[in-house]
């Protein structure tokens, strides 16, 4: 038995992140059973993690065999009474709109074994805000992951008020099981440490494209300047993000914090991402087209030629 005595996990939401979660945990010797509501979702997801086993096997050596015995440990299903019955930990991965939350957890709380763990993935709510509604505060907290889990391996830890020590050990040496870097949450912080670094940053990107000061090739180009070292610009984060978890944490944050240009940023993903099926990376087209983007490919930094002096000045005119 690992020490976080967690072999069974059961995912609730099969989107980028869960879908990953799934993967990766069952990669890492994890029974996991993945629940969406939706066969589509499901089927979305084994196309992921296709796409998932062509990336584990190129960028960690993965092999056949561990492909193979990955496949294996994974079961799908739309009963949600089937995923959790004999889960040891449930993570929960829907979208980030409380009522959605809510209703998941009470429906949850009637199926789960008394002694699993609930986990939320939440990007940037807080446990402190569920705790209640899952029926065992104690045994409740956040477990949030990073896209591109294999490559960005953090998982922050926070917990609510009443959440015990020994669901906080167990979340933990859980994350070290399956390879992750626990990034522990001293005080409750809407965004943890990953998204309250993160979202402002995505913010004022958006800002500058929605507002047309400058394309997105210009921000990114600039950021990665002003980083050297650094692998993408906030504009490919957010294909990476994906566009519909972007639109919702724009929504949501817009409206509890009244923030008009939230808000309005919200509107433009919508409009020319989320209407036009450009939904990020997993889906090969955001801001740039995929898996050869622009900012990956040589000379995006350098130092133009002077023959594109001409395009560059007439980018410089005002509007």
């Amino acid at each position: 038995m690992s020490a976080s005595h967690i072999e069974n996990v059961a995912m609730i939401g099969a989107g980028t992140l869960g879908g990953q979660i799934a993967w990766h945990s069952a990669y890492m010797g994890k029974q996991v059973t993945v629940y969406d509501i939706s066969e589509e979702g499901l089927k979305k997801c084994r196309a992921a993690h296709a796409g998932y086993a062509a990336i584990y096997s190129a960028d960690l050596n993965a092999s056949e065999d561990d492909i193979a015995a990955t496949h294996s440990r994974l079961t799908f299903t739309t009963d949600l009474a089937e995923a959790a019955q004999n889960a040891d930990l449930v993570i929960e991965a829907v979208p980030e709109v409380p009522d959605i939350k809510i209703d998941v957890y009470q429906k949850l709380a009637t199926i789960m074994p008394e002694e699993t763990i609930l986990a939320t993935n939440s990007s940037t709510l807080l446990p402190s805000m569920f705790a209640a509604e899952t029926g065992r505060p104690d045994r409740f907290g956040a477990l949030h992951f990073a896209n591109m889990i294999w490559a960005l391996n953090i998982a922050e830890i926070m917990g609510a008020p009443e959440t015990s020590d020994d669901t906080l050990t167990r979340l933990t040496a859980y994350a070290v099981e399956i390879g992750m870097v626990p990034i522990p949450i001293s005080r409750e912080q809407n965004g943890y440490v990953c998204n309250s670094l993160l979202v402002p940053l995505l913010q004022a990107a958006q800002s500058l494209v929605t507002k047309g000061v400058a394309d997105h090739e210009t921000v990114d180009r600039t950021y990665m300047i002003m980083n050297r070292g650094c692998t993408m610009g906030p504009c490919g984060i957010m294909d990476m993000v994906g566009m519909g978890t972007l639109h919702e944490i724009f929504t949501y944050w817009g409206t509890q914090l009244s923030d008009q240009e939230m808000l309005t940023n919200a509107e433009y993903i919508q409009s020319h991402f989320l209407n036009t099926g450009r939904m990020g990376l997993l889906a090969g087209q955001g801001y740039y087209d995929y898996p050869n983007p622009t900012y990956q490919q040589p000379g995006f930094l350098d130092v133009p030629d002077k023959s594109a002096v001409p395009a560059l000045a007439a980018k410089a005119k005002l509007s």
